[in-house]
Protein backbone atom coordinates (compact mmCIF):
# COMPACT_ATOMS: atom_id res chain seq x y z
CA UNK A 1 0.00 0.00 0.00
CA UNK A 2 2.80 2.43 0.84
CA UNK A 3 4.27 2.00 -2.63
CA UNK A 4 1.04 3.22 -4.24
CA UNK A 5 1.29 6.37 -2.16
CA UNK A 6 4.98 6.79 -2.98
CA UNK A 7 4.26 6.50 -6.70
CA UNK A 8 1.61 9.21 -6.42
CA UNK A 9 3.93 11.40 -4.36
CA UNK A 10 6.74 10.82 -6.84
CA UNK A 11 4.60 11.97 -9.76
CA UNK A 12 3.26 15.02 -7.91
CA UNK A 13 6.66 16.08 -6.58
CA UNK A 14 8.44 15.45 -9.88
CA UNK A 15 6.03 17.93 -11.43
CA UNK A 16 6.88 20.43 -8.68
CA UNK A 17 10.59 19.90 -9.28
CA UNK A 18 10.02 20.40 -13.01
CA UNK A 19 8.25 23.72 -12.36
CA UNK A 20 11.09 24.86 -10.13
CA UNK A 21 13.85 23.91 -12.58
CA UNK A 22 11.95 25.50 -15.46
CA UNK A 23 11.84 28.77 -13.52
CA UNK A 24 15.64 29.08 -13.39
CA UNK A 25 16.89 31.72 -15.84
CA UNK A 26 20.01 30.97 -17.85
CA UNK A 27 21.45 34.36 -16.87
CA UNK A 28 21.59 33.44 -13.16
CA UNK A 29 23.20 29.99 -13.36
CA UNK A 30 26.51 31.41 -12.11
CA UNK A 31 24.98 32.93 -8.96
CA UNK A 32 26.67 31.63 -5.80
CA UNK A 33 25.43 32.89 -2.40
CA UNK A 34 28.74 32.18 -0.66
CA UNK A 35 32.21 30.85 -1.36
CA UNK A 36 31.27 27.41 -0.05
CA UNK A 37 27.95 27.17 -1.90
CA UNK A 38 27.20 25.64 -5.26
CA UNK A 39 26.30 27.91 -8.12
CA UNK A 40 22.64 27.97 -9.09
CA UNK A 41 23.54 25.83 -12.10
CA UNK A 42 25.40 23.28 -9.99
CA UNK A 43 22.51 23.07 -7.52
CA UNK A 44 20.01 22.60 -10.36
CA UNK A 45 22.16 19.86 -11.85
CA UNK A 46 22.44 18.14 -8.46
CA UNK A 47 18.66 18.16 -8.08
CA UNK A 48 18.32 16.57 -11.52
CA UNK A 49 21.01 14.01 -10.65
CA UNK A 50 19.28 12.80 -7.47
CA UNK A 51 16.56 11.27 -9.66
CA UNK A 52 19.25 9.13 -11.29
CA UNK A 53 20.19 7.70 -7.90
CA UNK A 54 16.74 6.13 -7.60
CA UNK A 55 17.92 3.44 -10.01
CA UNK A 56 20.88 2.39 -7.87
CA UNK A 57 18.98 2.73 -4.62
CA UNK A 58 15.96 0.75 -5.80
CA UNK A 59 17.55 -1.94 -7.95
CA UNK A 60 20.88 -2.73 -6.24
CA UNK A 61 21.61 -3.93 -2.70
CA UNK A 62 24.99 -2.19 -2.77
CA UNK A 63 25.19 0.91 -4.92
CA UNK A 64 28.75 2.02 -5.73
CA UNK A 65 28.33 5.64 -6.68
CA UNK A 66 32.00 5.88 -7.69
CA UNK A 67 31.57 3.34 -10.47
CA UNK A 68 28.31 4.81 -11.72
CA UNK A 69 29.17 7.45 -14.29
CA UNK A 70 26.38 9.73 -15.39
CA UNK A 71 26.89 12.16 -18.26
CA UNK A 72 25.48 15.39 -16.86
CA UNK A 73 26.34 18.06 -19.38
CA UNK A 74 27.30 21.56 -18.32
CA UNK A 75 25.81 23.09 -15.17
CA UNK A 76 25.95 26.37 -17.10
CA UNK A 77 23.28 25.20 -19.56
CA UNK A 78 19.78 25.08 -18.07
CA UNK A 79 18.43 23.24 -21.12
CA UNK A 80 21.00 20.46 -20.58
CA UNK A 81 19.95 20.25 -16.91
CA UNK A 82 16.27 20.09 -17.85
CA UNK A 83 17.00 17.28 -20.32
CA UNK A 84 19.02 15.46 -17.63
CA UNK A 85 16.11 15.86 -15.22
CA UNK A 86 13.54 14.48 -17.68
CA UNK A 87 15.72 11.49 -18.55
CA UNK A 88 16.43 10.73 -14.89
CA UNK A 89 12.79 11.09 -13.82
CA UNK A 90 11.83 8.48 -16.40
CA UNK A 91 14.53 6.10 -15.13
CA UNK A 92 13.47 6.74 -11.53
CA UNK A 93 9.81 6.15 -12.37
CA UNK A 94 10.67 2.81 -13.97
CA UNK A 95 12.83 1.73 -11.01
CA UNK A 96 10.20 2.81 -8.48
CA UNK A 97 7.48 0.90 -10.31
CA UNK A 98 9.45 -2.36 -9.95
CA UNK A 99 9.86 -2.05 -6.17
CA UNK A 100 7.93 -4.42 -3.92
CA UNK A 101 6.79 -3.95 -0.31
CA UNK A 102 9.15 -6.76 0.74
CA UNK A 103 12.14 -4.93 -0.71
CA UNK A 104 11.51 -1.96 1.58
CA UNK A 105 12.85 -3.90 4.56
CA UNK A 106 15.93 -5.27 2.77
CA UNK A 107 19.32 -3.86 3.73
CA UNK A 108 20.86 -1.36 1.33
CA UNK A 109 24.29 0.29 1.30
CA UNK A 110 25.90 3.07 -0.73
CA UNK A 111 29.63 2.92 -1.27
CA UNK A 112 32.20 5.06 -3.02
CA UNK A 113 34.70 2.43 -4.00
CA UNK A 114 35.78 0.68 -0.78
CA UNK A 115 34.29 3.35 1.51
CA UNK A 116 30.76 2.99 2.91
CA UNK A 117 28.95 6.30 2.41
CA UNK A 118 25.47 5.42 3.62
CA UNK A 119 24.02 2.40 5.34
CA UNK A 120 23.56 -0.38 5.72
CA UNK A 121 19.93 0.45 6.38
CA UNK A 122 16.51 -0.69 5.22
CA UNK A 123 15.79 0.34 1.64
CA UNK A 124 12.52 1.99 2.70
CA UNK A 125 14.45 4.40 4.94
CA UNK A 126 16.84 5.14 2.09
CA UNK A 127 14.00 5.78 -0.32
CA UNK A 128 12.23 8.23 1.96
CA UNK A 129 15.29 10.01 3.38
CA UNK A 130 18.02 9.86 0.77
CA UNK A 131 15.82 10.13 -2.30
CA UNK A 132 12.51 11.88 -1.63
CA UNK A 133 13.58 14.18 1.21
CA UNK A 134 16.94 14.93 -0.38
CA UNK A 135 15.20 16.45 -3.40
CA UNK A 136 12.88 18.50 -1.18
CA UNK A 137 15.82 19.85 0.81
CA UNK A 138 17.64 21.07 -2.29
CA UNK A 139 14.45 22.51 -3.78
CA UNK A 140 14.20 24.69 -0.68
CA UNK A 141 17.74 25.91 -1.29
CA UNK A 142 16.86 26.67 -4.91
CA UNK A 143 13.91 28.78 -3.80
CA UNK A 144 16.31 30.88 -1.71
CA UNK A 145 18.64 31.25 -4.72
CA UNK A 146 15.75 32.34 -6.94
CA UNK A 147 14.54 34.93 -4.47
CA UNK A 148 18.07 36.22 -3.84
CA UNK A 149 18.44 36.89 -7.57
CA UNK A 150 15.06 38.60 -7.86
CA UNK A 151 13.36 35.77 -9.71
CA UNK A 152 9.78 34.59 -9.29
CA UNK A 153 9.31 31.39 -7.34
CA UNK A 154 6.68 29.07 -8.81
CA UNK A 155 3.88 27.91 -6.56
CA UNK A 156 4.58 24.33 -5.58
CA UNK A 157 1.85 23.97 -2.96
CA UNK A 158 -0.29 26.96 -3.78
CA UNK A 159 0.32 30.66 -4.34
CA UNK A 160 3.67 32.17 -3.41
CA UNK A 161 4.69 35.50 -1.94
CA UNK A 162 5.36 36.77 -5.45
CA UNK A 163 1.76 36.02 -6.41
CA UNK A 164 0.65 38.50 -3.75
CA UNK A 165 -1.77 36.05 -2.18
CA UNK A 166 0.41 34.01 0.16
Amino acid sequence: MILQYWLQEFEHESENTRKLLQSIPQKDLGYRPSDISWTMGELAQHIATIYYWYVGALTQDVYDIASDHLERGSPNDIQATLALFEDNVQKAREALSTLTEEQLSQEWTMTAGDRVVLGPMPRGIVDRGFLFNHVYHHRGEMIVYLRATGNKVPGLYGPTYEDGTA
